[in-house]
């Protein structure tokens, strides 16, 4: 069970010192975050929860954990890059927690983009990114929760099983600074290696609107993901993407 000493160690284990902020039961770690980034936190402030009951996905979601078997974290994050490339920010959590997940159990992880983490056709976990008016240097909070055990009652959720969530979040911690440090071409390299969307024919749905369908090729620099559709290739910043089987589109 996690407490805040261990996310500490957590923290020391990956070579990073930064307040932290751990609650048996809170309303939601990315809201705390970006409170606490708001009133000046520090990059690699680290929050985490035991339970969350308002716990938040993309698009105004929920998510939904089963108490003491998640892993629950939100980290404030202040990344020198250009507003262009925020999109990175979740793609580099992603992969950065499907690497971890490998190293501590035997549980392939595959990222569906932009922040699904999925095994075996069902959803692990995930990952939200969040900022106010974002400038480089500025903080952007991203959380990730990932089920150890699945919660009742939700379709299509799965889990990783009992792994030490302490081994499991400095995996995560280090490998992520690692992304965030490092060059952008790294988190892409890296996210196509355990992309479950590459390759896959999608329907992609923009915030606006807009539906476009046709096959995921990759990336751009700024983490969009490009689609050949049949009117062209298509870039998808924001939005839903949903894969389509073998006799859809």
């Amino acid at each position: 069970m996690l407490n805040e000493d261990a996310l500490a160690r957590a923290l020391g284990a990956a070579g990073l010192s930064a307040p932290v902020r751990w609650d048996d039961v809170t309303g939601s770690t990315n809201a705390l975050a970006l409170a606490l980034a708001a009133e000046g936190a520090p990059a690699w402030t680290l929050v985490g929860a035991g339970h969350q009951t308002a716990g938040r996905g993309r698009l105004g979601r929920t998510w939904v954990d089963r108490p003491g078997a998640a892993l629950l974290c939100s980290v404030v994050l202040r990344p020198p890059w250009e507003p262009d490339r925020i999109g990175l920010v979740p793609l580099a959590a992603g992969v950065a927690m499907a690497e971890a997940i490998a190293e501590v159990s035997a549980v392939d992880i595959r990222c569906k983009w932009p922040n699904d983490l999925l095994a075996g056709g069902k959803k692990i976990g995930g990952v939200l990114s969040e900022s106010q008016a974002w400038e480089p240097g500025g903080p952007v909070v991203v959380g990730v929760g990932v089920n150890l055990e699945a919660p009742d009652d939700v379709s299509g959720a799965g889990a990783i099983g009992r792994v030490d969530p302490e081994a499991l979040l400095v995996a995560f911690l280090r490998r992520l600074r690692s992304l965030v440090e490092g060059h952008a071409s790294e988190i892409r390299s890296r996210w196509r290696a355990v992309s479950d969307t590459l390759g896959r024919r999608v329907e992609a749905v923009t915030v606006g609107g807009a539906i476009a369908r046709g096959v995921a090729v990759d990336l751009d620099e700024t983490g969009a993901l490009l689609v050949d559709s049949t009117d062209g290739r298509v870039r998808v910043a924001s939005g839903e993407i949903h894969h389509l089987g073998v006799d859809e589109g």
